[in-house]
């Protein structure tokens, strides 16, 4: 059987491709996949401990068995255009800066009380190195499903009208957004808990990946292991990341 492989982040890297295809002995599993590449380029077997996988973009054991056609991704720790929509949700992955303003207003409706933002923006130095921009990658297709997971999770927990959650890929310079989410309610308590609960699970579960560009070279940020759970300037606070 043949299967299609992805790679993303540093393991692209040490594989010198974005893609390959593997033909594989009937009964493989994800391990066995795994396996092979890590005989043909010993640093992946390094990033073992760490390194999730998807199966037909959906997080997979590593026991999981293959079939013909399946594409396979290699995911190292998440940092996470396009859009789709579920309800009046907006969802994006886009390669310029979103025009947000009036996509808030877009947000807002008349039974609405509250609105929280949280803006995630590139800083200017990270642990005392001076940060010149970021590189944002991910397996896009996989992120935004995610996302709207994501999107699912907080309607199902939290009282709130509409969310927004906007990623931004490709080179981003120091002061402009990385991450942008909005979140709409009747009352305050709902948005502030929903958009943190956003944020929280998106950088543990949404496979984006972030490289750091410093004056003394670069690095990609190290981060969470991907989960299989789907698991600044807000308006009424004032939360800060360099996402």
């Amino acid at each position: 059987m043949r299967v299609r492989v992805l790679f993303f982040g540093q393991l692209k890297e040490i594989v010198g491709a974005a893609e390959d295809d593997a033909d594989l002995s009937e009964g493989a599993r994800v391990e066995d996949l795994f396996e092979r590449y890590a005989r043909r380029f010993p640093r992946l077997a390094e990033f073992r401990s760490s390194i999730a996988a998807s199966v037909n973009q959906e997080y997979a054991e590593w026991r999981a068995p293959l079939v013909d056609g399946n594409e396979v991704a290699f995911l190292p720790p998440v940092s996470g255009g396009r859009q789709t929509a579920v309800t009046d949700d907006v969802f994006q992955l886009v390669h310029q800066p979103s025009q947000v303003r009036e996509l808030l207003e877009n947000l807002k409706a008349p039974e609405d009380g509250a609105v929280v933002v949280f803006d995630g923006f590139v800083r200017n130095n990270f642990k005392g190195r001076r940060t010149l921009y970021l590189e944002y990658e991910a397996y896009e297709p996989m992120a935004l499903a995610k996302m709207r997971e994501i999107g699912a999770q907080i309607r199902a927990q939290f009282p709130i009208h509409r969310l927004a959650i906007v990623h931004r890929l490709g080179r981003i310079e120091v002061g402009e957004t990385s991450v942008w989410i909005a979140v709409c309610s009747a009352h305050r308590a709902a948005a502030f808990d929903a958009c943190r609960y956003a944020i929280d699970t998106l950088k543990r579960t949404v496979p984006i990946w972030k490289k750091e560009f410093f004056a003394d070279g670069a690095v990609w940020a190290e981060g969470e292991k991907a989960s299989q759970e789907a698991n600044s300037r807000p308006d009424e606070s004032n939360l800060q990341t360099n996402k």
